[in-house]
């Protein structure tokens, strides 16, 4: 008998590899977005470096870990307030412009961190207040950079475009702690930030270099007031992205300020260094990357609603996993999932807010996600601070992983109201498939 020929399947089988690799790859094919992809990932790695190394640096002058959750309110806290005015300023004016602005103030202010770092001039006191302007920075800039993805891709790559740039974030998120790590260990934080500063000139270049078609604005007859309170209203009113956001909130207040306690867990609990911290957020970062990749490699948004509830739960899980590890390894391979999972739950709840919003209401709904995601994580910084001075950080760990499984439960038992104007939603925003009106519900019976 002649053998089987398996050359056929072979190259099914080579196709559909590649196949599903362009998918997820789709939105490099613009060339605005290649320069924002490039630039973006030089710069977040020395982001990454600069928040590890800002961490250690507070950390090693104080012995506080409720310092730790006070710089991390001053850096966030200011996007609560301010992110209203900067969802209006991103509806009204140039997105683009908006962000040159933001990067070139951020370098700057991570120059003067540098400085008195290397000059040993630095007090805690001084990093509270640059991670406040910079909490002010941001502000502005993340409903800006949001709501500018649009422009770069389209509606059609929306979904990928937040996914890769998710994925950005991510790898950034790997290196950068690494990297971090070393160098702390070697020659001290002050490096760091020099390094971060040099990196956004990057994307700045890139941001320059692109060709945006000329963007209609909305015309401002309405008070700032007016404008800002429309924004507020259609997400009140919204009940799916009412839904989506205030679980975001919520895990934001509970589950997201582990990270400020990190290194509490790699110089108390698993007794280690520097280096151990770089080690425990790349860790984190490769499940998160993973995460954004297994976001972009979808071509629709189909399920997501699912996997919101079903990410949330998986977090709280391993983040109550983690909290009572004592071992190295194991806390490490913990952070894989948890990374995984959380990103997942933000990726796929970005995505679904974008799919279902006007582009009229972009920048103020992103301003709201914003406040959410950045404004409530600073809150829980601060309780989870001053919780771990009173019963440890492990405890204060696992209750916000236990908070964070209740709140996915919640929110899934939730899901078969919201169907219909789900439907509705996705439909006013030419997502008319039948298939995809299902994508933030699950069927009552399953």
């Amino acid at each position: 008998m002649a053998p089987a020929d398996t050359t056929e399947p072979a190259r099914s089988a080579k196709a559909s590899s590649h196949s599903r690799f362009q998918d997820t790859i789709r939105s490099l094919r613009h060339r605005n977005f290649q320069l924002f992809f490039s630039g973006q990932l030089i710069s977040l790695i020395g982001t990454w470096m600069q928040n590890v190394a800002q961490s250690w640096l507070v950390y090693r002058l104080t012995g506080s870990s409720l310092l730790l959750g006070v710089v991390s309110f001053a850096g966030q806290i200011p996007v609560f307030p301010i992110a209203p005015l900067a969802g209006m300023v991103a509806d009204r004016l140039n997105r683009r412009t908006i962000v040159i602005i933001t990067q070139t103030a951020s370098m700057i202010l991570a120059f003067i961190l540098a400085a008195l770092t290397l000059t040993k001039l630095v007090t805690v006191w001084e990093v509270i207040a640059l991670a406040a302007l910079l909490g002010v920075v941001n502000a502005f800039d993340i409903p800006a950079r949001q709501s500018f993805l649009v422009e770069m891709v389209g509606r059609d790559d929306l979904m990928n475009a937040i996914a890769l740039n998710s994925s950005i974030f991510n790898s950034a998120r790997i290196i950068g702690p690494a990297i971090a790590g070393i160098l702390v260990a070697s020659i001290g934080e002050g490096w760091c930030f020099f390094a971060n500063a040099v990196s956004y000139i990057a994307v700045i270049i890139g941001l320059v270099l692109m060709r945006i078609p000329p963007r209609v604005a909305e015309r401002a007859i309405t008070s700032a007031y007016e404008h800002i309170a429309e924004g507020f209203r259609f997400v009140r009113r919204t009940a799916p992205i009412r839904a989506l956001l205030m679980l975001l909130g919520l895990v934001s207040l509970v589950g997201m300020p582990y990270t400020v306690l990190m290194p509490v867990f790699a110089k108390n609990i698993l007794h280690g260094n520097a280096r151990t911290l770089g080690v425990l957020g790349s860790a984190a970062g490769i499940g998160a990357l993973t995460g954004a990749l297994t976001l972009a490699s979808r071509r629709r948004v189909h399920g997501l609603g699912r996997w919101v509830w079903m990410a949330c739960g998986a977090f709280g899980v391993f983040l109550i996993l983690f909290s009572f590890s004592r071992w190295y390894l194991l806390s490490v391979l913990l952070l894989v999932p948890v990374g995984f999972s959380l990103m997942t739950q933000m990726g796929a709840t970005n995505t679904l807010v974008q799919s279902m919003v006007p582009d009229r209401l972009r920048g103020r709904t992103m301003a709201v996600y914003s406040m959410m995601f950045m404004g409530m994580s600073p809150l829980g910084s601060i309780l989870a601070g001053a919780a771990a001075e009173r019963m440890g950080a492990p405890m204060t760990v696992a209750l916000g992983g236990a908070l964070a499984v209740g709140a996915a439960i919640a929110f899934a038992r939730h899901l078969p109201k919201i169907r219909g104007e789900a439907r509705q939603l996705l439909s006013a925003q030419g997502l008319e498939d039948e298939e995809l009106t299902q994508d933030i519900t699950v069927r009552a019976a399953s």
